[in-house]
């Protein structure tokens, strides 16, 4: 254990409201997606699809148990049950026949789009919040 002071107030309470912040973002997250009919899990698997880093709007099973820090077998686990809701399907890589690629499926974009729509303003809350950490 390290022997340097205690962190001020000062100091703590930037943190404290960030971490208010993020909380109060993740719960809104969840009642979003529980009203649209998906779980938060669900969503974020969604999110992590649509949002692949390279903008091809699909990602592979590797990919989303990086993306969500979970163990790739919990994550087959999730990408199984979403696909049998009929939110994603899988398809082969035209590059390497090995490789599957998850999309979302037109009902997977609605769902995905109704959540992502309605934590609009709760997204900016968070960056307002981020940015005052700035200042």
């Amino acid at each position: 254990m390290s022997s340097s002071p205690t962190p001020t107030a000062e100091e703590a309470a930037p943190v404290a409201a960030f971490r208010f912040a993020l909380r109060r973002f993740m719960r809104q997250t969840e009642l979003v997606a529980r009203e649209c009919g998906i779980t938060p899990q669900w969503y974020l698997l969604l999110l992590q699809i649509k949002g692949a880093p390279d903008f091809s709007e699909r990602t592979t099973v590797t990919g989303l148990a990086d993306h969500l820090q979970l163990a790739q077998s919990s994550v087959t686990e999730l990408v199984a049950r979403v696909e049998q809701a009929g939110l994603i399907r899988r398809e082969r890589s035209s590059e390497d026949g090995r490789v599957v690629h998850l999309r979302l499926t037109p009902e997977g974009e609605q769902r995905f789009a109704q959540v992502f729509r309605t934590l609009g303003a709760e997204r900016q809350a968070l960056r307002d919040t981020i940015a005052q950490l700035d200042d």
